[in-house]
């Protein structure tokens, strides 16, 4: 009993043990400890190891067979993506390349979009880009169809983007003289001033629309104030001129805008008076017109009874306090052989300052200039030669 309950857990629990135990701590050499190894059984395999040498045979050949069988459905799936190809290949011939990494033939649409799109992005590149830009448009626009195609993609994007306003007037200038196809409808200033009067046309009913056509509608009048400052028109005489046109249709749209004056209308108004008041004010001016102050009555109009809101009356009284300031100019001072006192303000600014017999001081601007100076020439002779005619002292 003491020889079955003194001993380790689990010992004499193996299974086919030989007679002789000592395996584990016992006195045996090597040759009984390999014997005693070989003689338990072995353990089952794990289901992912491959089977022992009595199923190596089998294994092989179900290995050999299985890749086959991948090989085949690999060949037919190439077989299956190459007939597709093959199908769109032949019922899209623009889907092709020949070589050159070109997958389908380019448009003038995505061609101007992209010339476009790098103006927007880097203004500041316009003058280095504009000459090869309108050089590529020379090669590409050789039809009125694509000239028109042109103004419109241009017209576009220079109403949807407000900060390419700006640009693409510029870039509509230099096109104006650059581009090289003048078709018999018209050239390319031609058609985008007839494209400009298709919205021009809708002016009364665009400031009464909804938000999105009043935005759209204000856009156009911010970048026809911007054509105006930019686009030029060379004639045989004199130096370039701006589109008179455009100055009429300014002073219609602006009242417009003022005719129904919700805050959206009157903001988009003072934007385009603050960027185009002092050179219409100068232009009607000069053509006699009295333009301008008929528009600063209709914002005095709107401030006493419109129903604005507090920041847009706010920005009108700035308008109002702007032009009254010559639209912020500072004009040059006359020249020094042609100032008086009537033209140039600062006439008298470097003046010295003299003192009567009590101290009082005055300059050339005093009414009794004059008389004072008189008065301190007779008391004192500032002539007087103390050294005598040949420097020698009296």
């Amino acid at each position: 009993m003491n020889d079955n309950f003194d001993r380790a857990p689990g010992a004499g629990r193996t299974r086919n043990l030989p007679a002789d135990p000592g395996f584990v701590g016992g006195t045996g050499d090597a040759d009984s400890k390999t014997t005693l190894f070989n003689q338990r059984e072995p353990l089952r395999q794990p289901r992912t190891s491959p089977p022992f040498a009595e199923n190596n045979v089998s294994s092989t050949t179900d290995m050999v067979a299985g890749g086959r069988r991948f090989a085949g459905f690999f060949l037919f799936f190439l077989f299956v993506c190459f007939h597709i190809s093959t199908v769109i290949f032949v019922q899209d011939p623009t889907c092709y390349d020949d070589g050159e990494r070109y997958y389908g033939e380019a448009t003038l649409a995505d061609m101007v979009t992209d010339f476009l799109g790098h103006l927007s992005s880097s203004p500041g590149s316009f003058e280095s880009d504009v000459d090869y830009i309108t050089a590529v448009l020379n090669d590409w626009v050789t039809t009125e169809e694509l000239l028109k195609e042109l103004v419109e993609l241009i017209y576009t994007q220079s109403t949807a983007i407000p900060n390419f306003s700006y640009t693409g007037a510029r870039l509509c200038n230099y096109l104006s003289h650059h581009l090289t196809i003048s078709p018999p409808n018209g050239n390319f200033r031609q058609l985008l001033l007839q494209r400009c009067r298709k919205e021009y046309e809708q002016r009364d009913v665009a400031v009464g629309g909804d938000t999105d056509t009043q935005k759209k509608f204000h856009s156009f009048v911010l970048f026809l104030g911007e054509l105006y400052l930019h686009l030029e028109i060379k004639s045989g005489k004199g130096p370039p001129k701006r589109a008179d046109i455009l100055l009429t249709g300014l002073k219609d749209l602006m009242n417009s805008l003022f005719s129904n004056p919700v805050d959206a209308n009157l903001i988009c108004a003072v934007k385009l008076l603050k960027l185009t008041g002092s050179v219409l004010d100068d232009a009607w001016k000069e053509s006699g017109k009295p333009h301008m102050e008929e528009l600063i009555q209709r914002i005095e109009t709107i401030l006493l009874d419109a129903t604005c809101s507090r920041d847009v009356r706010q920005m009108l009284l700035k308008l109002v306090e702007l032009r009254s300031s010559d639209w912020g100019r500072v004009r040059a001072a006359a020249a020094a052989s042609n100032a008086t006192p009537e033209n140039d303000p600062n006439y008298f600014m470097n003046e010295p300052t003299f003192y009567t017999e009590d101290g009082t001081p005055f300059t050339a601007a005093d009414p009794e200039y004059a008389e004072k100076y008189q008065e301190i020439l007779d008391r004192q002779d500032y002539f007087h030669d103390i050294y005598g005619e040949n420097g020698n002292e009296v």
